[in-house]
């Protein structure tokens, strides 16, 4: 399923249905303030193993990333030290990643690595989506080719490549071809992991 959703205005009812696959533990395809994603409902583990499948990602090695819905919502599922909260409210929302320790309100499927990638895009549609549901939002960029990048911009080609894997994408405009900033936090000095969109001074 294609829907359309406007960022600048989302509509309740599209934004409803999305809620509702996520809740049934369905995959879908949204836009963030960097590339496309793919993502589920991050506490639902079987959805989180669907979405590992299609990336190729084995969890045991790899972090795993979620959307929070606000500041306040990230304590819940990563530990915040009063360094690393000053860090993160200065740069959230945007296109950032960082790294915590995974908190005790995550599945165990997170916490055989003890690490969390922790999001907050701004992206009005994902947010809206992350507040509807009261739960965070399992994301995974989609597959980037550099030979055909507009695969991963252009959502009627996303959803022409990934119909039948996901169970809904939106289209919410064209997408960006830069990940976000990942930034390790769990290690002192603060480090960055990869340089992405968004631009940090640590």
């Amino acid at each position: 399923m294609l829907i359309k959703i406007y960022s600048e205005n989302p509509n309740t009812k599209e934004l409803s249905k999305v809620v509702n696959v996520l809740q049934d533990g369905g995959l879908v395809i949204y836009p963030t303030d960097t590339m496309y994603a793919i993502g589920c409902d991050a506490l639902n583990v079987r959805a989180v193993e669907r979405i590992c499948k299609i990336k190729g990602v084995n969890p045991d090695k790899s972090n795993l990333s979620i959307i929070c819905y606000d500041l306040s919502n990230i304590s819940e599922y990563a530990k915040v030290s009063n360094t690393v909260f000053k860090l993160i409210r200065d740069y959230l929302p945007g296109p950032f990643t960082f790294i915590l320790p995974a908190g005790s309100g995550l599945p165990k499927i997170y916490r055989n690595r003890k690490e969390v990638g922790i999001r907050m895009p701004d992206s009005r549609i994902i947010h809206e989506i992350c507040h509807e549901l009261g739960r965070p939002v399992l994301t995974m960029s989609v597959f980037y080719d550099e030979d055909e990048p507009e695969y991963s911009t252009d959502p009627e080609l996303i959803y022409e490549k990934y119909d039948g894997e996901v169970d809904l994408i939106i289209d919410g405009g064209y997408g960006d071809t830069e990940g976000s900033t990942v930034v390790n936090c769990t290690v002192e000095p603060f480090e960055i992991v990869r340089q992405g969109k968004g631009v940090i001074e640590l």
